[in-house]
This record gives structure tokens, sequence and C-alpha cells, in this order.
């Protein structure tokens, strides 16, 4: 599927606990969802593949009919590790190719084996008293270099990158031979994130926002409290009044509307359709306006806070 066939509006599968992948992918997929956004860290891939094969077993979809995309893991940085990584992803998600591969964070870590623990996760010794995140010196550039290899191979048709800043990307294209598709960033109404989508843009990078709805993703990690939701705002009850919608389909129609594709995840069969009912309406101007001015630059996903927090090691990636 080429990029400007990709579905503006995605299902994201971080937080899908392993054992409900299964039925929530086939579920998605019945309810429309063409577009879905895995990665190996999310330590579900086997079991989203399983929810793939059922429904091209059942005759839903095929497989030209999906947009899949997955992500480099941190540990994998090493161009001789890239395809091992790729490939390992596409075993677990029964397919031959991805529509898109993207370097999941700017962080190289030391190399864990497949066959020792996988997904890797952050820790370098997990069972260590004090354990911590362990870096590697690998260069982004030799990343990009590997990742490079899988699109020439036929492993992935379209590559790019998570969680880069303007700096990085700036860098990037100054040597990238094949240019990124896509960025992947958080971007919500609390985090706006225009001058990087702006440039994005001008690089004719497509940028799909993930954690499209602010908070609510983070709440149960402890990461966000109930009162950061963006779904209570006054612009945004006053929108979901005039048009008949729910907050949270203005929010997501807001994050199309400006451009960007969007990865919402749900386990629930209606708020599922829900979520994909975004295009019969259009917010105005005002609306638009009013809900970019609710930007706070508030990070909810964010290496310099939570890698103290969780790991014990202090790595912010963000100024």
């Amino acid at each position: 599927m080429p990029l400007a066939d990709m579905p503006k509006i995605g299902f994201g599968l971080w937080k899908v606990a392993p054992e409900d992948c299964e039925d929530t992918v086939l579920e998605a997929i019945k309810a429309g969802y063409r577009h879905f956004d895995c990665a190996a860290d999310y330590g579900n891939e086997a079991e989203v593949g399983a929810g793939f094969a059922a429904a091209f077993a059942q005759g839903i979809v095929t497989r030209d009919e999906l947009w899949i995309t997955s992500k480099l893991w941190n540990t994998f940085h090493a161009p001789e590790h890239v395809e091992k990584a790729c490939r390992k992803s596409l075993a677990d998600l029964g397919l031959d190719y991805l529509d898109l591969y993207l370097v999941h964070f700017p962080i190289a870590l030391k190399f864990v084996p497949i066959e020792e623990r996988y997904p890797p996760e952050w820790l370098a010794h997990p069972d260590a008293a004090t354990a911590t995140m362990e870096r590697a010196n690998v260069p982004l550039h030799a990343t990009w270099a590997g990742m490079e290899g899988l699109v020439a191979s036929g492993l992935t048709r379209q590559i790019g990158v998570c969680n880069y800043n303007s700096g990085l990307l700036h860098d990037l294209m100054s040597y990238a031979e094949i240019k990124p598709a896509v960025l992947q960033i958080e971007a919500h109404p609390y985090l706006t994130q225009e001058k990087l989508i702006r440039l994005a843009g001008e690089y004719g990078i497509h940028v799909t926002a993930f954690s499209p709805l602010g908070a609510l993703s983070y709440v149960e990690l402890d990461m966000a409290g109930r009162a950061d939701s963006v779904l209570t705002e006054p612009v945004v009850e006053a929108a979901a009044s005039a048009h008949g919608k729910a907050p949270a389909q203005i929010v997501l129609r807001w994050g199309i509307q400006r451009g960007t594709s969007i990865i919402p995840k749900t386990s629930k069969p209606e708020r599922m359709r829900e979520n994909l009912a975004l295009n019969d309406f259009t917010l105005t101007d005002a609306e638009m306006a009013s809900i970019s001015a609710l930007n706070a630059n508030r990070r909810f996903n964010d290496p310099g806070v939570f890698c103290e927090a969780a790991f014990n090691t202090f790595n912010p990636i963000y100024d």
C-alpha cells in the first residue's frame, strides 16, 4: 500500500494485553480499521499476528488491504542487528513484509540477543540490585543505513522514525539516501508540536500522532492524572455539543484535520467504531484554533522523566 493510501485513522497496539490481542485485532478489523501500529517492545506481536491470520482466514481482509507498522527497538540499533529485529517482528506478525518500519526512539542501548530475552525492554540486567539502562555507542546514521537495507531487501515498503526532534530530523535528512516517509510523535491539544510538524511537512515527511487523546494513555501508568484530560476542556465540550459528537471524537477530528494521521487505542468495540466515525463532520476554523490554543507543551511520554523514574537512568532526548 503506498504512503498516500495509508489510512489516516489507525489502531494502536501499545498496552493491549497479549491475551486480548487476537480478539481485539479481529474486532478492530471488523469495525473497519485497516491501519495497525505495532512494535516489538509492546510484547504482543505474535498475538497481533494471530488476529491478522484469523481475519485473513475468515476472508474479512487480504494482506494488501492493511497498512501494518512495526518498530525497531533500542537494543537493535547496530546495523548488523537491524535486519534480525525486523525479521523477528515479521515472523511474530505472520507477515512477509511491513508497510512501515520505524526507529522507535533515538536511543541506542546495549544489544540483547533475541534468544536471551525478548522483548529486551529498557534494562541491560533487569535482575541486578540496581538495574539501569546501558547505552550503546551506535550513531543514528549507522542505524539508518541498516533501515535502508530493509527497503532494498523488500522486508518493508517504507521506513521512518519516532520521537525525533527538529535537530535530529535536519541531521537525518542530510545523509539519508532513502528519506523517511513518516515521523511518529506524541501530539495532542496539550502538545501541538506545530514547528516540528511544519518542518516535517517541508521535508515531505508525513506525521503520525501517537497518544492523540493525550493523558488517557498514561493515567494507568501513573504518568498522568485524570485531571490532565483534554476531554473536559470547555472548548472541546462546546464543539462536541455543536456537532453532536463525543469529546474524544472532537479531539481526534482535530488531529486528522490538521493533517496528521492518528493511532488511538481502545479495547471496547463501541469506542472502536466511535473513533472511526470522524469523516461526517468538520470543525470550524475557530474551533480548530481554540483547541490548538490549549497547547501547554505538556509531554506525557518523556524519556527525560520516565527513564530516571522507572529505569534509574537519566536519559533526556528533548530539551
